[in-house]
């Protein structure tokens, strides 16, 4: 039943792949918790999702991670009914914890500029890693979009790119002057190197791994990690920290939240507003620094 509802999430609903890898491993988890029961998914009522999803909280389990597990269960147990498999569904007003919206982390403009200096450009594998940190943080593209970018998606005369992000939606980004000489010095001097004596088999990603192949996304987390070390910045560094770092030094200079929507490719505009919580959190600690009376 499970496999079931996971391909008439891919073939008929045609959920994003993280998505589907998401609701594979929350469906998962609960056939392990119905095992545990000796008991089929099917049969499992209302007091056995509570059990489970309080299961779930007391692994440590985010409650945003318990939300999206809930989410799926109700779909499943929605799907379930209309196949005939249950006559009603257990889970139509199961509830999740309450998830707080964290304020993202942030990198300061010094950071930035420490972080992008950290790889060593004498070397095509520098040149690389100094191309593709200058697009993370000139775009404020996921993780997924830049790792899928091709070369015949950059129109670099423009100084924009062309990516494929949520729901598979194409959006335009400007990608600026200095990012845009980065890439054009990695295409000269690095990408050839990289990617020398692979022939036909050459990917057409824009950017490679050492052997030359499609540069992976945990494959990326693990090169921008050991710059952030190096450039001794929090560990808590990741390609969204850059993408949220992207998208608050544009709201603090007076960027229009529509335009960072657009950019960040949000579907809904309240996504992009925790944003304005960031800065309103900074102007409080500055009030309360340095006003006379706080």
């Amino acid at each position: 039943m499970i496999t079931s509802y996971l391909d008439h999430l891919c073939v008929e609903r045609r959920l994003a792949a993280h998505t589907l890898e998401s609701y594979a491993r929350d469906l998962r988890a609960l056939a392990r918790f119905a095992a545990g029961r000796k008991a089929r998914v099917g049969a499992l009522d209302r007091h056995a999702l509570e059990a489970f999803v309080r299961q779930q909280m007391a692994q440590g389990l985010s409650p945003r991670s318990v939300a999206r597990s809930v989410a799926a269960l109700r779909g499943f147990y929605r799907f379930l009914v209309v196949e005939g498999h249950v006559a009603h569904s257990p889970a139509d007003d199961l509830r999740a914890p309450r998830a707080w919206p964290a304020l993202p982390t942030c990198l300061s403009i010094e950071q930035v500029d420490t972080l992008v200096a950290s790889p060593d450009v004498s070397t095509p594998i520098g040149l690389r890693d100094r191309a593709m940190i200058e697009v993370l943080y000139a775009t404020g593209l996921r993780v997924s979009e830049l790792v899928a970018i091709r070369a015949a998606d950059l129109h670099l005369e423009a100084e924009y790119l062309t990516c494929v992000g949520k729901g598979s939606k194409e959006r335009l980004v400007p990608i600026g002057a200095e990012a845009t000489a980065w890439v054009r010095r990695y295409q000269r001097d690095g990408r050839p190197a990289l990617a020398k004596g692979r022939g036909s088999r050459s990917t057409p990603r824009l950017f490679v791994n050492a052997r030359g192949g499609p540069l992976s996304r945990v494959g990326l987390w693990k090169i921008l990690k050991a710059h952030g070390r190096r450039a001794g910045l929090p560990a808590s560094l990741s390609p969204h920290v850059l993408r949220h770092s992207f998208a608050t030094h544009l709201l603090e200079r007076g960027a229009d939240l529509r335009a960072i929507q657009l950019m960040l490719g949000h579907a809904d505009l309240s996504t992009t507003q925790i944003y304005t919580h960031v800065l309103e959190a900074r102007l409080r600690a500055v009030y309360d620094r340095f006003h006379p009376r706080p």
